[in-house]
């Protein structure tokens, strides 16, 4: 799919066609319009084919931030997501036998939503959708598919082996999760948190409307939450769940039948939520945290899961993604608007200085949010559920943690 074959040098080359990499090169789409920005994109699956739909009931769906949905909007990517997106309009959050609860409310923060849910394939193909128009316009170069061999730093960026071309970029963005290997290539560490915990995602199906309403669960050993879908042609109601479960019960949980499945998560999570009547096919996943300790170098920036994996009890990874996707775009159309090259370190720097709070933030609220409900001595119990009555009654707390939480 090399459309500009002749044009080996790049301002910007893009490793991983992803939620993240293809977000990346939407945002820069102005970038290319208004400034000259050479940009491409490298990705291992050939994107010229139709792209596998999984069956209705067992698609996975993630939880956009209402800031995220105000970027995609910006984007004009929105419009095309929110025919088939649901909106969460409340968040309830409870500790299992005791009495701390909070409640969220979008009415009270003057939006329609807190944020939505969107099938991960429904997302892909979106964006997807809008890589290929950019290549028709010829606004990014795609090699596709194909493989990055090596990435060498060279006078001015990187220079990029390809299976059959070697290209150069001023600036090489790495976001393709981590799974290729080239940041073990270039030597770049991560600082690494095993919780020894597994997550268990499954779609099940109530018996009455979720109503817009999400559940976040602390259940003893590990938190559960319930993420409102849309319905399918064989359930109306049906809700995501994310279950954190210790290393040694996933086996047996992913083992059983679905009615002993069903029974037992309806005997841990209650019925706050109505009765589980169906539940679809289950994954599961070890948790841990990984922040790569160098995320940009001369010439090169690490984005999305490959700069930073966090535990998913507040489903903030994504989000917190986008956050800095939409960053390093501004850092890059800053750079060109001033003569300075994409790859610059000082301007790099500058991104990675302006995102590092809101990483640090979100990845520590995260992690004590996993430690904090898997205490279960007396002291650590009374805390935390004062604290989430004092949280339900003090509202200026509690608009500033639900607007932290949107994204806002």
């Amino acid at each position: 799919m090399n459309n500009s074959a002749d044009k080996m040098d790049f301002d910007v080359l893009v490793i991983g066609a992803g939620l993240v990499g293809a977000s990346l090169v939407c945002a820069l789409e102005k970038v290319v319009l208004e400034q000259g920005l050479r940009l491409a994109i490298v990705e291992t699956h050939d994107l010229s084919q139709p792209r596998d739909i999984p069956p209705s009931f067992d698609a996975r769906a993630s939880a956009l931030s209402w800031g995220t949905c105000c970027i995609y909007h910006q984007l004009g990517l929105w419009p095309d997501l929110v025919d088939q997106a649901q909106a969460i309009t409340d968040v309830h959050v409870s500790d299992q036998g005791r009495f701390g609860v909070t409640r969220l409310h979008a009415c009270d923060e003057g939006v329609p939503a807190l944020g939505y849910v969107v099938k991960n394939h429904v997302l892909g193909d979106v964006l997807l959708h809008r890589l290929r128009d950019f290549q028709k316009q010829d606004k990014v170069t795609m090699f596709s598919p194909d493989v990055v061999k090596s990435l060498t730093p060279v006078p001015g960026g990187m220079r990029v082996q390809l299976r059959h071309s070697a290209v150069f970029a001023s600036l090489v963005v790495l976001a393709d999760g981590g799974r290729s290997g080239l940041m073990e290539q270039l030597g770049i560490a991560l600082a690494q948190c095993d919780y020894h915990q597994h997550g268990i995602i499954a779609n099940i199906a109530l018996d009455r409307p979720h109503n817009g309403m999400a559940w976040e669960r602390f259940a003893g050993k590990g938190p559960m939450a319930l993420l409102p879908l849309t319905g399918d042609h064989h359930y109306e109601h049906r809700v995501g769940l994310v279950w954190t479960v210790p290393d040694e019960e996933v086996d047996t949980l992913c083992h059983l039948a679905d009615g002993d499945f069903l029974a037992l998560l309806q005997q841990r999570f209650g019925y706050r939520a109505g009765r589980f009547i169906a539940v679809g096919k289950r994954d599961r996943y070890p948790l841990t945290m990984r922040i790569a300790k160098e995320q940009v170098r001369p010439g090169l920036v690490v984005l999305g899961n490959a700069a930073h994996a966090i535990h998913p009890v507040a489903g903030q990874g994504y989000n917190l993604s986008i956050r800095d996707t939409v960053a390093l775009a501004g850092n890059i159309s800053d750079s060109l608007a001033r003569k300075i090259p994409a790859g610059d370190l000082g301007r790099l720097q500058e991104y990675r200085q302006q995102q590092l709070r809101d990483q640090s933030l979100t990845s520590r609220f995260c992690d004590g949010l996993v430690h904090l409900f898997s205490r279960t001595d007396t002291a650590s119990v009374l805390s935390r559920n004062l604290g989430l009555v004092a949280l339900d009654y003090c509202h200026p707390v509690k608009s500033t943690f639900t607007r932290k939480a949107m994204g806002l």
